[in-house]
């Protein structure tokens, strides 16, 4: 067994639905949501925003990662489905203060990992320092002018996703 996974368990079963609502309450979550929609104003992308306190016990027992679930959501929120291929998933798991960037093909593949890793380890570097508006506003403004650099807005555009973060 590995020596890190008691302490897993332990922070998943302490982090709860709450714990998301203290890190990102109602104003915070108003904030990000006027932050995705004020970039998307400059790029054709689309981007949403994901809390999840913890995984359930079953994803959490056969040792799912946070980018397997971060997969799972980007997936389940249909942030796949645009038009040109431009939507990008910020998922923050909360127990494992993880953060992963999932982004649809046609935006990866001008971007790359590279650029993706940075930002994450950026925004966990705020949430450790429990400054998770911040950290949230900074990583969306990273990813808006990446997405500004590479899929410039040449016109009035359809918002094909939602603007608004979701806690699961």
């Amino acid at each position: 067994m590995n020596e890190r996974k008691p302490f897993r368990f332990g922070r998943h079963l302490v982090t709860d639905h709450w714990s998301a609502r203290r890190a990102f309450p109602p104003s915070a979550m108003k904030r990000i949501g006027e932050a995705i929609a004020e970039g998307e104003r400059a790029h054709a992308g689309q981007v949403r925003f994901v809390v999840e306190s913890a995984l359930p016990m079953g994803q959490l027992v056969r040792g799912e990662t946070p980018r397997e679930r971060a997969i799972e959501v980007f997936a389940r929120l249909r942030v796949w489905d645009t038009e040109d291929n431009c939507g990008v998933l910020i998922y923050l798991l909360l127990a494992d203060r993880d953060v992963e960037i999932i982004a649809d093909r046609g935006v990866h593949r001008r971007v790359g990992d590279e650029a993706w890793q940075a930002i994450c380890r950026a925004m966990e570097a705020a949430f450790r320092e429990k400054r998770f508006l911040d950290g949230a506003i900074d990583g969306i403004d990273a990813i808006n002018a990446l997405l500004a650099a590479h899929f410039p807005r040449t016109g009035p555009g359809p918002n094909e996703l939602p603007d608004e973060p979701v806690v699961l």
